[in-house]
Protein backbone atom coordinates (compact mmCIF):
# COMPACT_ATOMS: atom_id res chain seq x y z
CA UNK A 1 0.00 0.00 0.00
CA UNK A 2 1.37 3.40 -0.97
CA UNK A 3 1.00 6.80 0.64
CA UNK A 4 -1.57 7.78 -2.01
CA UNK A 5 -3.74 4.88 -0.82
CA UNK A 6 -3.72 6.28 2.71
CA UNK A 7 -4.75 9.63 1.24
CA UNK A 8 -7.61 7.91 -0.59
CA UNK A 9 -8.73 6.19 2.61
CA UNK A 10 -8.68 9.57 4.36
CA UNK A 11 -10.95 11.05 1.69
CA UNK A 12 -13.31 8.07 2.03
CA UNK A 13 -13.43 8.52 5.81
CA UNK A 14 -14.17 12.24 5.43
CA UNK A 15 -16.95 11.75 2.91
CA UNK A 16 -18.51 8.93 4.92
CA UNK A 17 -18.35 11.05 8.08
CA UNK A 18 -19.97 14.00 6.28
CA UNK A 19 -22.92 12.01 4.94
CA UNK A 20 -23.29 10.02 8.17
CA UNK A 21 -23.27 13.22 10.21
CA UNK A 22 -26.20 14.54 8.18
CA UNK A 23 -28.09 11.26 8.37
CA UNK A 24 -27.60 10.89 12.12
CA UNK A 25 -29.01 14.36 12.76
CA UNK A 26 -31.95 13.71 10.45
CA UNK A 27 -32.76 10.07 11.22
CA UNK A 28 -31.52 8.84 14.58
CA UNK A 29 -33.13 5.39 14.21
CA UNK A 30 -30.67 3.94 11.76
CA UNK A 31 -27.27 4.54 10.14
CA UNK A 32 -25.16 7.44 11.32
CA UNK A 33 -21.58 8.69 11.36
CA UNK A 34 -19.92 5.35 12.14
CA UNK A 35 -22.01 3.27 9.73
CA UNK A 36 -21.56 5.57 6.74
CA UNK A 37 -17.85 6.02 7.42
CA UNK A 38 -17.39 2.25 7.60
CA UNK A 39 -19.44 1.63 4.44
CA UNK A 40 -17.43 4.18 2.44
CA UNK A 41 -14.10 2.84 3.71
CA UNK A 42 -15.33 -0.70 2.93
CA UNK A 43 -15.82 0.27 -0.70
CA UNK A 44 -12.35 1.81 -0.84
CA UNK A 45 -10.61 -1.15 0.82
CA UNK A 46 -12.35 -3.67 -1.44
CA UNK A 47 -11.38 -1.64 -4.51
CA UNK A 48 -7.76 -1.69 -3.30
CA UNK A 49 -7.98 -5.47 -2.80
CA UNK A 50 -9.42 -5.87 -6.29
CA UNK A 51 -6.63 -3.74 -7.73
CA UNK A 52 -3.91 -5.75 -5.99
CA UNK A 53 -5.38 -9.24 -6.47
CA UNK A 54 -7.06 -8.81 -9.83
CA UNK A 55 -10.23 -10.43 -8.46
CA UNK A 56 -13.07 -8.55 -10.20
CA UNK A 57 -15.79 -10.28 -8.13
CA UNK A 58 -14.96 -8.76 -4.76
CA UNK A 59 -16.78 -5.46 -5.17
CA UNK A 60 -19.99 -6.75 -6.82
CA UNK A 61 -20.40 -9.70 -4.42
CA UNK A 62 -20.04 -7.52 -1.32
CA UNK A 63 -22.23 -4.89 -2.99
CA UNK A 64 -24.99 -7.47 -3.47
CA UNK A 65 -24.64 -8.50 0.16
CA UNK A 66 -24.84 -4.88 1.29
CA UNK A 67 -27.93 -4.38 -0.86
CA UNK A 68 -29.58 -7.43 0.76
CA UNK A 69 -28.76 -5.98 4.17
CA UNK A 70 -30.35 -2.65 3.24
CA UNK A 71 -33.47 -4.37 1.89
CA UNK A 72 -33.81 -6.35 5.11
CA UNK A 73 -33.41 -3.17 7.15
CA UNK A 74 -36.16 -1.45 5.15
CA UNK A 75 -38.44 -4.47 5.63
CA UNK A 76 -37.86 -4.42 9.40
CA UNK A 77 -38.59 -0.69 9.52
CA UNK A 78 -41.88 -1.20 7.68
CA UNK A 79 -42.90 -4.03 10.01
CA UNK A 80 -42.11 -1.95 13.06
CA UNK A 81 -44.96 0.41 12.25
CA UNK A 82 -43.17 3.03 10.14
CA UNK A 83 -45.76 3.69 7.43
CA UNK A 84 -43.31 5.62 5.29
CA UNK A 85 -39.85 4.15 5.91
CA UNK A 86 -38.37 5.78 2.83
CA UNK A 87 -35.27 4.68 0.96
CA UNK A 88 -32.99 7.70 1.24
CA UNK A 89 -30.80 6.22 3.96
CA UNK A 90 -30.40 2.84 2.23
CA UNK A 91 -29.73 4.30 -1.23
CA UNK A 92 -27.27 6.81 0.24
CA UNK A 93 -25.43 3.96 1.96
CA UNK A 94 -25.11 2.01 -1.30
CA UNK A 95 -24.01 5.15 -3.13
CA UNK A 96 -21.33 5.90 -0.56
CA UNK A 97 -20.08 2.30 -0.95
CA UNK A 98 -19.77 2.92 -4.70
CA UNK A 99 -18.10 6.30 -4.15
CA UNK A 100 -15.58 4.68 -1.81
CA UNK A 101 -14.67 2.23 -4.58
CA UNK A 102 -14.62 4.94 -7.23
CA UNK A 103 -12.04 6.91 -5.26
CA UNK A 104 -9.61 4.11 -6.12
CA UNK A 105 -10.54 3.35 -9.74
CA UNK A 106 -11.72 6.76 -10.94
CA UNK A 107 -11.13 10.49 -10.64
CA UNK A 108 -10.93 11.42 -6.96
CA UNK A 109 -12.17 14.97 -7.56
CA UNK A 110 -15.35 13.56 -9.10
CA UNK A 111 -15.75 11.27 -6.11
CA UNK A 112 -15.36 14.17 -3.69
CA UNK A 113 -17.84 16.31 -5.63
CA UNK A 114 -20.42 13.51 -5.80
CA UNK A 115 -19.98 12.65 -2.12
CA UNK A 116 -20.35 16.28 -1.08
CA UNK A 117 -23.36 16.57 -3.38
CA UNK A 118 -24.99 13.55 -1.69
CA UNK A 119 -24.60 15.16 1.73
CA UNK A 120 -26.01 18.46 0.49
CA UNK A 121 -28.93 16.79 -1.27
CA UNK A 122 -29.83 14.83 1.87
CA UNK A 123 -29.60 18.05 3.89
CA UNK A 124 -32.12 19.70 1.54
CA UNK A 125 -34.58 16.81 1.79
CA UNK A 126 -37.34 18.56 3.76
CA UNK A 127 -36.89 21.82 1.88
CA UNK A 128 -37.11 20.05 -1.48
CA UNK A 129 -40.25 18.18 -0.40
CA UNK A 130 -41.86 21.45 0.71
CA UNK A 131 -40.85 23.22 -2.51
CA UNK A 132 -42.21 20.42 -4.72
CA UNK A 133 -45.53 20.37 -2.85
CA UNK A 134 -45.91 24.13 -3.37
CA UNK A 135 -45.33 23.92 -7.13
CA UNK A 136 -48.22 24.97 -9.34
CA UNK A 137 -49.22 23.17 -12.53
CA UNK A 138 -47.49 25.77 -14.68
CA UNK A 139 -44.28 25.33 -12.65
CA UNK A 140 -44.31 21.58 -13.32
CA UNK A 141 -44.99 22.26 -17.01
CA UNK A 142 -41.99 24.60 -17.09
CA UNK A 143 -39.71 21.92 -15.63
CA UNK A 144 -41.04 19.16 -17.90
CA UNK A 145 -40.92 21.31 -21.03
CA UNK A 146 -37.36 22.43 -20.35
CA UNK A 147 -36.39 18.80 -19.72
CA UNK A 148 -37.88 17.81 -23.07
CA UNK A 149 -36.17 20.70 -24.84
CA UNK A 150 -32.75 19.95 -23.37
CA UNK A 151 -32.69 16.18 -22.73
CA UNK A 152 -34.90 14.73 -25.46
CA UNK A 153 -34.82 17.04 -28.49
CA UNK A 154 -31.23 18.33 -28.32
CA UNK A 155 -29.40 14.97 -28.35
CA UNK A 156 -31.21 13.69 -31.48
CA UNK A 157 -30.66 16.75 -33.68
CA UNK A 158 -27.94 16.39 -36.37
CA UNK A 159 -24.69 18.22 -35.61
CA UNK A 160 -23.86 19.41 -39.12
CA UNK A 161 -24.57 22.46 -41.24
CA UNK A 162 -27.25 22.78 -43.90
CA UNK A 163 -28.60 25.38 -46.28
CA UNK A 164 -27.05 28.42 -47.94
CA UNK A 165 -23.88 30.02 -46.53
CA UNK A 166 -23.25 26.89 -44.44
CA UNK A 167 -24.50 28.45 -41.19
CA UNK A 168 -27.59 26.42 -40.19
CA UNK A 169 -26.61 23.69 -37.72
CA UNK A 170 -29.77 22.22 -36.07
CA UNK A 171 -27.87 21.02 -32.99
CA UNK A 172 -26.12 24.36 -32.44
CA UNK A 173 -29.32 26.33 -33.02
CA UNK A 174 -31.27 24.23 -30.51
CA UNK A 175 -28.39 24.43 -28.03
CA UNK A 176 -28.83 28.21 -28.11
CA UNK A 177 -32.57 27.71 -27.52
CA UNK A 178 -31.74 25.58 -24.45
CA UNK A 179 -29.41 28.34 -23.20
CA UNK A 180 -31.99 31.12 -23.51
CA UNK A 181 -34.88 29.07 -22.11
CA UNK A 182 -32.60 27.93 -19.27
CA UNK A 183 -31.73 31.51 -18.29
CA UNK A 184 -35.40 32.45 -18.32
CA UNK A 185 -36.38 29.40 -16.27
CA UNK A 186 -33.73 30.23 -13.65
CA UNK A 187 -35.08 33.77 -13.41
CA UNK A 188 -38.64 32.45 -13.20
CA UNK A 189 -37.91 30.14 -10.27
CA UNK A 190 -35.83 32.79 -8.52
CA UNK A 191 -38.94 34.93 -8.69
CA UNK A 192 -40.98 32.09 -7.22
CA UNK A 193 -38.57 31.94 -4.27
CA UNK A 194 -37.81 35.62 -3.57
CA UNK A 195 -39.59 37.82 -6.10
CA UNK A 196 -42.64 38.67 -4.02
CA UNK A 197 -40.73 39.62 -0.90
CA UNK A 198 -37.42 41.20 -1.91
CA UNK A 199 -38.55 44.62 -3.15
CA UNK A 200 -38.30 46.67 -6.30
CA UNK A 201 -34.58 46.12 -6.85
CA UNK A 202 -35.02 42.36 -7.15
CA UNK A 203 -38.08 42.94 -9.34
CA UNK A 204 -35.91 44.78 -11.84
CA UNK A 205 -33.15 42.16 -11.71
CA UNK A 206 -35.54 39.24 -12.06
CA UNK A 207 -37.43 41.06 -14.78
CA UNK A 208 -34.20 41.33 -16.77
CA UNK A 209 -33.49 37.63 -16.30
CA UNK A 210 -36.98 36.54 -17.32
CA UNK A 211 -37.84 39.13 -19.98
CA UNK A 212 -37.09 42.84 -19.91
CA UNK A 213 -39.68 43.40 -22.64
CA UNK A 214 -42.44 41.69 -20.64
CA UNK A 215 -41.36 43.65 -17.56
CA UNK A 216 -41.59 46.89 -19.54
CA UNK A 217 -45.12 46.11 -20.69
CA UNK A 218 -46.30 45.02 -17.22
CA UNK A 219 -44.96 48.06 -15.38
CA UNK A 220 -46.07 50.45 -18.10
CA UNK A 221 -49.63 49.21 -17.62
CA UNK A 222 -49.22 49.61 -13.87
CA UNK A 223 -48.01 53.21 -14.34
CA UNK A 224 -50.96 53.93 -16.62
CA UNK A 225 -53.36 52.94 -13.85
CA UNK A 226 -51.61 55.13 -11.27
CA UNK A 227 -49.19 57.98 -11.94
CA UNK A 228 -47.95 57.58 -8.35
CA UNK A 229 -45.97 54.50 -9.37
CA UNK A 230 -44.60 56.04 -12.57
CA UNK A 231 -41.14 56.68 -11.15
CA UNK A 232 -41.09 53.25 -9.52
CA UNK A 233 -42.05 51.64 -12.82
CA UNK A 234 -39.28 53.59 -14.57
CA UNK A 235 -36.73 52.29 -12.07
CA UNK A 236 -37.79 48.65 -12.52
CA UNK A 237 -37.85 48.97 -16.33
CA UNK A 238 -34.43 50.64 -16.40
CA UNK A 239 -32.95 48.03 -14.03
CA UNK A 240 -34.38 45.18 -16.09
CA UNK A 241 -32.84 46.70 -19.23
CA UNK A 242 -29.47 47.05 -17.48
CA UNK A 243 -29.64 43.37 -16.47
CA UNK A 244 -30.41 42.47 -20.08
CA UNK A 245 -27.02 43.95 -21.05
CA UNK A 246 -25.42 41.85 -18.33
CA UNK A 247 -27.27 38.89 -19.79
CA UNK A 248 -25.72 39.71 -23.18
CA UNK A 249 -22.24 39.48 -21.63
CA UNK A 250 -23.09 36.09 -20.10
CA UNK A 251 -24.37 34.79 -23.44
CA UNK A 252 -21.20 35.88 -25.23
CA UNK A 253 -19.08 34.31 -22.50
CA UNK A 254 -20.86 30.97 -22.96
CA UNK A 255 -20.90 30.92 -26.78
CA UNK A 256 -17.58 32.64 -27.56
CA UNK A 257 -15.45 32.72 -24.38
CA UNK A 258 -12.20 33.28 -26.32
CA UNK A 259 -13.54 36.55 -27.74
CA UNK A 260 -15.08 37.84 -24.50
CA UNK A 261 -11.98 39.78 -23.44
CA UNK A 262 -12.02 41.77 -26.69
CA UNK A 263 -15.74 42.51 -26.42
CA UNK A 264 -16.73 42.88 -22.79
CA UNK A 265 -15.43 46.36 -21.89
CA UNK A 266 -17.59 48.57 -24.16
CA UNK A 267 -20.71 46.50 -23.45
CA UNK A 268 -19.97 46.63 -19.72
CA UNK A 269 -19.61 50.44 -19.92
CA UNK A 270 -23.07 50.72 -21.48
CA UNK A 271 -24.46 48.49 -18.73
CA UNK A 272 -22.66 50.60 -16.10
CA UNK A 273 -24.23 53.78 -17.48
CA UNK A 274 -27.63 52.17 -16.98
CA UNK A 275 -26.71 50.98 -13.48
CA UNK A 276 -25.68 54.52 -12.51
CA UNK A 277 -28.92 55.91 -13.90
CA UNK A 278 -30.86 53.25 -11.97
CA UNK A 279 -29.11 54.25 -8.75
CA UNK A 280 -29.90 57.92 -9.38
CA UNK A 281 -33.56 57.15 -10.05
CA UNK A 282 -33.73 54.95 -6.96
CA UNK A 283 -32.28 57.71 -4.76
CA UNK A 284 -34.81 60.18 -6.12
CA UNK A 285 -37.78 57.91 -5.44
CA UNK A 286 -36.64 56.08 -2.27
CA UNK A 287 -38.96 58.15 -0.06
CA UNK A 288 -42.00 57.09 -2.07
CA UNK A 289 -42.92 53.74 -0.57
CA UNK A 290 -44.84 51.30 -2.70
CA UNK A 291 -46.11 47.76 -2.22
CA UNK A 292 -46.25 47.07 -5.93
CA UNK A 293 -44.43 43.97 -7.12
CA UNK A 294 -43.56 42.41 -10.44
CA UNK A 295 -46.64 40.68 -11.89
CA UNK A 296 -46.61 36.88 -11.84
CA UNK A 297 -44.58 35.86 -14.92
CA UNK A 298 -45.86 33.31 -17.37
CA UNK A 299 -44.23 29.93 -17.93
CA UNK A 300 -40.97 30.82 -19.77
CA UNK A 301 -40.42 27.24 -21.00
CA UNK A 302 -43.16 26.90 -23.58
CA UNK A 303 -42.38 24.72 -26.57
CA UNK A 304 -44.05 27.13 -28.99
CA UNK A 305 -41.92 30.02 -27.72
CA UNK A 306 -38.76 27.89 -27.87
CA UNK A 307 -39.51 26.84 -31.44
CA UNK A 308 -40.26 30.45 -32.43
CA UNK A 309 -36.96 31.61 -30.95
CA UNK A 310 -35.09 28.82 -32.75
CA UNK A 311 -36.62 29.83 -36.08
CA UNK A 312 -35.88 33.51 -35.42
CA UNK A 313 -32.29 32.68 -34.49
CA UNK A 314 -31.86 30.63 -37.67
CA UNK A 315 -33.31 33.42 -39.82
CA UNK A 316 -30.97 35.95 -38.23
CA UNK A 317 -28.00 33.65 -38.88
CA UNK A 318 -29.01 33.57 -42.55
CA UNK A 319 -29.61 37.34 -42.65
CA UNK A 320 -26.23 38.11 -41.12
CA UNK A 321 -24.43 35.68 -43.44
CA UNK A 322 -26.27 37.07 -46.48
CA UNK A 323 -25.58 40.70 -45.54
CA UNK A 324 -21.89 40.04 -44.90
CA UNK A 325 -21.36 37.98 -48.05
CA UNK A 326 -23.54 39.81 -50.56
CA UNK A 327 -23.82 43.38 -49.27
CA UNK A 328 -20.75 43.97 -47.11
CA UNK A 329 -20.25 44.88 -43.47
CA UNK A 330 -22.28 48.09 -43.67
CA UNK A 331 -25.45 46.07 -44.20
CA UNK A 332 -24.84 44.30 -40.87
CA UNK A 333 -25.71 47.52 -39.04
CA UNK A 334 -29.17 47.44 -40.60
CA UNK A 335 -29.59 43.77 -39.71
CA UNK A 336 -28.60 44.48 -36.09
CA UNK A 337 -31.04 47.36 -35.74
CA UNK A 338 -33.96 45.43 -37.24
CA UNK A 339 -33.18 42.22 -35.33
CA UNK A 340 -32.70 44.06 -32.05
CA UNK A 341 -36.20 45.52 -32.25
CA UNK A 342 -37.72 42.08 -31.74
CA UNK A 343 -35.15 40.06 -29.78
CA UNK A 344 -31.63 41.08 -28.76
CA UNK A 345 -30.70 37.55 -27.65
CA UNK A 346 -30.97 36.04 -31.12
CA UNK A 347 -28.77 38.63 -32.86
CA UNK A 348 -26.27 38.57 -29.97
CA UNK A 349 -25.87 34.81 -30.16
CA UNK A 350 -25.70 34.70 -33.96
CA UNK A 351 -22.97 37.37 -34.01
CA UNK A 352 -21.13 35.54 -31.22
CA UNK A 353 -21.16 32.36 -33.27
CA UNK A 354 -19.67 34.18 -36.25
CA UNK A 355 -16.96 35.76 -34.09
CA UNK A 356 -16.15 32.38 -32.58
CA UNK A 357 -15.71 30.88 -36.07
CA UNK A 358 -13.59 33.84 -37.20
CA UNK A 359 -16.14 34.92 -39.81
CA UNK A 360 -16.66 38.30 -38.12
CA UNK A 361 -14.10 40.59 -36.55
CA UNK A 362 -14.61 41.24 -32.86
CA UNK A 363 -14.05 44.98 -33.40
CA UNK A 364 -17.19 45.02 -35.54
CA UNK A 365 -19.06 42.35 -33.60
CA UNK A 366 -19.30 44.23 -30.29
CA UNK A 367 -20.47 47.37 -32.13
CA UNK A 368 -23.27 45.40 -33.78
CA UNK A 369 -24.27 43.81 -30.46
CA UNK A 370 -24.45 47.18 -28.68
CA UNK A 371 -26.41 48.61 -31.60
CA UNK A 372 -28.89 45.74 -31.36
CA UNK A 373 -29.21 46.33 -27.61
CA UNK A 374 -29.85 50.05 -28.14
CA UNK A 375 -32.41 49.22 -30.83
CA UNK A 376 -34.17 46.95 -28.36
CA UNK A 377 -34.11 49.74 -25.76
CA UNK A 378 -35.66 52.13 -28.26
CA UNK A 379 -38.43 49.63 -28.92
CA UNK A 380 -39.10 49.15 -25.20
CA UNK A 381 -38.94 52.90 -24.61
CA UNK A 382 -41.57 53.52 -27.28
CA UNK A 383 -43.81 50.88 -25.67
CA UNK A 384 -43.36 52.44 -22.23
CA UNK A 385 -44.13 55.94 -23.46
CA UNK A 386 -47.15 54.72 -25.43
CA UNK A 387 -48.63 52.47 -22.72
CA UNK A 388 -47.61 54.28 -19.53
CA UNK A 389 -48.66 57.66 -18.17
CA UNK A 390 -46.91 61.01 -18.36
CA UNK A 391 -44.74 60.41 -15.30
CA UNK A 392 -43.32 57.17 -16.69
CA UNK A 393 -42.87 58.74 -20.13
CA UNK A 394 -40.79 61.57 -18.67
CA UNK A 395 -38.50 59.22 -16.77
CA UNK A 396 -38.10 56.85 -19.72
CA UNK A 397 -37.32 59.60 -22.24
CA UNK A 398 -34.58 60.97 -19.97
CA UNK A 399 -32.95 57.72 -18.84
CA UNK A 400 -33.29 55.76 -22.07
CA UNK A 401 -32.27 58.83 -24.07
CA UNK A 402 -29.06 59.22 -22.05
CA UNK A 403 -28.29 55.51 -22.44
CA UNK A 404 -28.87 55.44 -26.20
CA UNK A 405 -26.74 58.55 -26.75
CA UNK A 406 -23.98 57.13 -24.54
CA UNK A 407 -24.11 53.81 -26.41
CA UNK A 408 -23.85 55.49 -29.81
CA UNK A 409 -20.89 57.57 -28.61
CA UNK A 410 -19.18 54.39 -27.37
CA UNK A 411 -19.70 52.74 -30.76
CA UNK A 412 -18.28 55.82 -32.49
CA UNK A 413 -15.40 56.81 -30.20
CA UNK A 414 -14.27 53.66 -28.38
CA UNK A 415 -10.53 52.98 -28.99
CA UNK A 416 -10.01 49.49 -30.40
CA UNK A 417 -6.93 49.05 -28.19
CA UNK A 418 -9.09 49.19 -25.02
CA UNK A 419 -9.76 45.54 -24.35
CA UNK A 420 -8.93 42.89 -21.78
CA UNK A 421 -7.12 40.69 -24.27
CA UNK A 422 -5.85 40.93 -27.78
Amino acid sequence: MEYSDLYTLGIALGLGFLVGFQRQRDEKKMAGVRTYSLITILGTVLALIERESGNVWVLPVVGIGLTALMVSSTFIKSKSGDRDPGLSTEVAALLMYAIGAYLVVGNQWIGVIVGGGVAFLLYLKSRLHSWIIDLEDKDVRAIMTFSAISLIILPVLPDQTYGPYDVLNPHDIWLIVVLIVGISVVGYFLYKVIGKNAGVISNGILGGLISSTATTVSYSRMAKQSNKVGSLAAFVILTASAVSFGRIIVEIGIVAPEQLGSIVLPIAVVAMVMVILSVVVFILIKRNKSDEEIPEPKNPAQFKSALTFGLLYGLILLAVAFAKTELGNDALYVVSVVSGLTDVDAITLSLSQLMKKGSLETSLGWQLIILAGLSNMLFKGIMAVTIGGKTLARWIVITFGITIVAGLLIIWLWPQSWQLSG
